[in-house]
């Protein structure tokens, strides 16, 4: 159980306010969710500077200290994907602490893959040599990234949509064969920089469009310099709500979704298999 944030925007933008500012930022979130759990584990802010990810990570709480305040400042960035932990499979440490990357890709998950141990073999023999040796910690989000990772190496002409739902796909059959009626949490964020792949499954997830420039209501002021040649598009993605009075809408249950040209979130259904129940009525957070 985590919480994550992601943005994605025709022209770069500040996240301030939707990582610390804003009245249930990211960093509040890591105090004290919608349902009360602390998230403590570890936090991490990517984005990416002249097309290459940075990606500062820490073992300690976000509310800790200034250095989560510190990094969300700086950040001016078209993608970035911050997240705070709350572990489930793996302990804490920089290994297991989100965002993930490799290249220029950034993956966070929050969610979990139950009997992992189990699963963990499969997964591996499924991979690619080069990602299982790059797998660094212990956690059941960073085999599932180098899983995806391995689909993408091996099938690049599928696309990366269609990649990212048939591996979510098969990890949900492989947690079914160990056992059927176990509840796998699977959301996701993925990107390059230039493409944003997401999914939704047994946890809560919103979304934020803009179209145009606006003032925030917290700080006052835009969020971006804006080129006046241009309109102006993002994509807020979180797991609460950052913002109150603003249009956050709920991601549908057990999707997979893309940001599309126009910034919209392009969605289809997550096929699961047929004698679990893996997708619940009532997610929790």
């Amino acid at each position: 159980m985590c919480r994550l944030y992601a943005m994605h925007a025709n022209e770069p933008t500040k996240v301030e306010c939707g990582l610390v500012r804003s009245q249930n930022a990211l960093m509040a979130q890591s105090r004290s969710d919608m349902q009360g759990y602390a998230h403590g584990h570890g936090w991490g802010v990517a984005d990416y500077a002249d097309g290459l990810p940075m990606i500062e990570r820490q073992v300690w709480a976000a509310f800790e200290g200034e250095h989560f305040s510190r990094a969300a400042s700086r950040v001016y960035a078209r993608t970035v994907v911050a997240h705070v932990r709350r572990a489930t499979v793996g302990g804490t440490s920089i290994e297991n602490t989100h965002p993930f990357h490799h290249g220029r890709w950034i993956f966070a998950h929050n969610g979990t893959v139950p009997n992992f141990e189990l699963v963990r073999p499969m997964m591996l023999a499924a991979m690619d040599p080069l990602h299982r040796s790059e797998i660094r910690g212990t956690t059941d989000s960073e085999h599932v990234f180098r899983y995806l990772m391995t689909l993408f190496l091996q099938h690049p002409e599928r696309g990366l949509f269609d990649t990212v739902k048939a591996g979510l796909e098969q990890v949900l059959r492989w947690s079914a064969q160990i056992d059927a009626e176990a509840r796998v949490g699977l959301n996701i964020v993925l990107t390059d920089g230039d493409r944003m792949i997401g999914s939704r499954l047994n946890r809560s997830l919103y979304y934020l469009r803009r179209d145009h420039i606006y003032h925030c209501p917290i700080c006052g002021a835009p969020h971006v310099h804006h080129d006046p040649k241009a309109h102006y598009h993002s994509v807020e993605i979180a797991s609460e709500p950052v913002s109150h009075g603003e249009d956050w809408y709920e991601v549908p249950n057990g999707t997979v979704f893309r940001v599309a040209e126009d910034y919209r979130l392009d969605m289809e259904h997550l096929e699961q298999p047929e004698n679990g129940s893996q997708t619940s009525t009532t997610p929790t957070t």
